[in-house]
């Protein structure tokens, strides 16, 4: 891969990684409710579900996925539904107080999931989200060289794309763990779950209306 092209694609990953998505969302979330260290955690789910889905684009597979409507369909309900049932979730989560606290003031915190949770919820979020593997797919081909071994080229544009969004994702996380201080009591911390449960379900309710691009 030529350095230049390595460059464009380099500047283009920060592009995609800033723009706000249901990772970013993901991000913020956990790390208002866990802080940032146990967002890592999530985040590598997030990382893990990226790789996959430029895997499956960079393979063709992404290609073919898009020119069938009904596996397109399937992939696009199955993402949306997901983030609708992530927003249900985060509605619903179980605020824990302090014994003794009154009913919405005192310290009080969201119940912590698993670290094999958190990390498996980052995963599913970036693998059924079509939008990604739209971008993938419009997007990878311009940075492969055809001329040169597809599995070197993948690397280094999977390696790539991970480390910026890892620095990004970890930024969403740290610039929301420092609002933890604002939301102690258990009346903010219902709202937060509130928030951030409507913001997953709108984006969720939003990739309803993504289109495959026909060929």
């Amino acid at each position: 891969m030529r350095w230049e092209v390595w460059l464009a694609y380099f500047a283009a990953c920060w592009v995609i990684a800033v723009s706000p998505g249901s990772g970013a969302v993901l991000s913020m979330s956990h790390g208002l409710s866990y802080g940032l260290r146990k967002t890592s955690t999530t985040i590598f789910g997030l990382q893990t579900g990226l790789v996959i889905v430029l895997l499956v684009a960079g393979g063709g597979l992404g290609a073919l996925l898009l020119a069938s409507e009904q596996a397109f369909m399937v992939v696009k309900t199955v993402g949306a539904l997901y983030l609708i049932y992530l927003g249900v979730q985060q509605w619903r989560a179980k605020v824990e107080r302090s014994e003794g606290s009154a009913e919405d003031a005192g310290p009080a915190r969201v119940a912590v999931m698993s670290p094999r949770r958190r990390f498996a919820t980052g995963l599913l979020t970036n693998v059924t989200n079509p939008k990604g593997i739209i971008f993938m797919v419009a997007v990878l081909p311009q940075f492969i060289d055809p001329n040169h071994g597809l599995a070197p080229q993948l690397a280094i544009l999977a390696a790539t794309m991970c480390g910026v969004d890892l620095v990004v994702m970890h930024g969403y996380a740290l610039l929301a763990s420092r609002m933890q201080g604002l939301f102690r009591n258990a009346r903010a911390v219902r709202w937060q779950n509130r928030f951030f449960g409507s913001v997953l379900m709108a984006v969720g309710a939003a990739l309803f209306f993504v289109r495959r691009h026909h060929a």
